[in-house]
């Protein structure tokens, strides 16, 4: 039998998820990767069933209660994204809490201490013009280099070598199709 890298994907996933069935069904708790597959493997059937996206993303909050997961699981997954298969063609499931809320002590919780952060301290800072010349809105992330950024993005390369957006770790900026912004950059550290 041959599969393809997909097909492989999805038969690790059910049996992952089929674990989580076995371990709820003994009254076990689940870890965060049992119990993600279980969520990802509903979605899948729902979207393979023809139920429509809003009601897959409604139910897929519902498949796993809070009490049903070991501690910190649902500190550690904020959200559960799949690709899932519906009659209409892919689209990508986005679940937000899938195990309820963190609670604020959760492991992995962040705790932020009073005064300010300097980001990237003492590097080379100044501001470019981008205009998306595009007809999609495009989203640019944190780090991710300016020169390398979609050509669509019309700046100028030269001057956006070796910089990045001066936007805090893990955001982006959208981008609006025919729209033009200056945005702070700041150059980038490290080995490159």
């Amino acid at each position: 039998m041959h599969l393809t890298p997909r097909e492989q994907e999805r038969l690790t996933l059910f049996t992952a998820a089929e674990l989580a069935r076995r371990r709820l069904a003994r009254g076990s708790r689940l870890g965060s990767a049992e119990a993600i597959a279980l969520v990802c493997d509903e979605v899948l059937e729902m979207a393979w069933d023809g139920v429509g996206i809003d009601e897959v993303v409604a139910r897929a909050g519902e498949l796993v209660r809070p009490d049903q997961v070991l501690p910190g699981v649902a500190a550690a997954v904020p959200r559960v994204q799949v690709e899932a298969l519906f009659p209409h063609g892919s689209s990508l499931v986005h679940v937000d809490e899938p195990f309820g809320p963190a609670e604020p002590d959760d492991a992995g919780a962040v705790r932020v201490g009073s005064g300010e952060v300097a980001l990237a301290p003492g590097r080379q800072r100044k501001h470019l013009e981008v205009r998306n010349g595009g007809a999609r809105a495009i989203w640019l992330s944190s780090h991710f280099p300016l020169e390398q950024a979609n050509q669509a993005l019309e700046m100028d390369r030269t001057a956006a070598a070796g910089y990045r957006l001066d936007v805090p770790a893990g955001t982006s900026l959208e981008f609006p199709p025919g729209a033009a912004r200056t945005v702070a950059v700041v150059a980038r550290g490290g080995a490159r």
